[in-house]
């Protein structure tokens, strides 16, 4: 069973920056495709990055592309969201979460291809 916790988050105000971590135990870090999500209050939870086991091909929503960068140590068991430049509508509560990689190509944004997910850490941007 692989656990996610996640960290990092906070009130900032617009124009600002955090960086999330998501610290992973009771698996392979490196066997695992990994994602983060936002959910934001009464709206369906979206994706917002991903990267693949080697750190490289991240993907990213068009609505934050340019200002979050999503990055991986596999020797810490570790992904990161640097979110740079935030906007009050960045406001959510942001998880992460793991999808088992069947092999160096793959790839998903889809929510239900993701096996584990963390609690969840709110970010809260102030205009």
């Amino acid at each position: 069973q692989v656990q996610l916790v996640e960290s990092g988050g906070g009130l900032v105000q617009a124009g600002g920056s955090l960086r999330l971590s998501c610290v992973t135990s009771g698996g392979t870090f490196s066997n695992y495709y990994m994602g983060w999500f936002r959910q934001a209050p009464g709206k369906e939870r979206e994706f917002v990055a991903a990267i693949n086991w080697s750190g490289g091909r991240p993907s990213y929503a068009d609505s934050v592309k340019s200002r979050f960068t999503i990055s991986r140590d596999n020797a810490k068991n570790t992904v990161y969201l640097q979110m740079n430049s935030l906007k009050p509508e960045d406001t959510a509560v942001y998880y992460c979460a793991a999808s088992y990689a069947s092999s160096a190509y793959y790839y998903t944004r889809t929510l239900g291809d993701y096996d584990y997910w963390g609690q969840g850490t709110q970010v809260t941007v102030s205009s």
